[in-house]
């Protein structure tokens, strides 16, 4: 039996934050984000092409980041506890400094109650574009100020601005800037082509 992902939990009674804290740490093998709702959901580990393409995308975040100084850099297993109260884990986040140190130092060590200021999701094989799709959306409705939602698929990338459409880029043979949220960062992505 093949199961399609992500696949939803659905709990009677909803745990509290430090309750699915430690449910995720007592799973820690397993991707686990949950919804608004409290619904707890199994997202599928990518594929070792994926997984490839992400550390590009890391990489290239990390080096504009170590140059510029403005904010910290989380990979995909870092969870965020969202405003509306989903907590999510996007495969790239980025949280400008004064924001993430605002932050206490006990809440860091868990999952920090802040929607990062960039986003990036990379679909893989087994992801749901209609799924990634309302992630991109409840981001942006928490405060992403930038997020780019790359279609490995299709060769497209959607990008998310708050209070905007939807802009698509059709084609890999582009490069994709930061704008003002990553002032200075580029993103060729013929680099997910290899």
């Amino acid at each position: 039996m093949e199961l399609e992902f992500p696949v939803v939990l659905k709990k009677l009674e909803v745990m509290t934050d430090d309750e699915f804290f430690a449910f995720c740490r007592a799973n820690d093998s397993l991707e686990l984000e949950r919804d608004k709702n409290g619904n707890i959901i199994i997202v599928s580990p990518t594929g070792s092409k994926t997984g490839l393409r992400n550390v590009t995308l890391i990489g290239e975040v990390y080096a504009w980041n170590k140059y510029y100084e403005l904010g910290y850099l989380f990979d995909s297993s870092t969870g965020f506890k969202l405003p509306n109260g989903a907590t999510r884990s996007p495969d790239v986040a980025w949280i400008q400094k004064d924001r993430w140190e605002a932050i206490p130092e006990e809440q860091q060590e868990k999952f920090a109650p802040i929607c990062p200021d960039f986003i990036i999701e990379l679909r893989s094989a087994s992801d749901d574009l209609n799924y990634l799709q309302a992630k991109m959306d409840e981001y942006r409705s928490t405060g992403c100020r930038l997020g780019w939602l790359i279609d490995r698929k299709t060769q497209q990338v959607i990008i998310y601005r708050p209070g905007q459409p939807t802009e698509t880029i059709p084609s890999f043979n582009q490069i994709l800037s930061g704008e003002e949220v990553l002032p200075g960062f580029t993103f060729d992505l013929t680099l997910l082509m290899r």
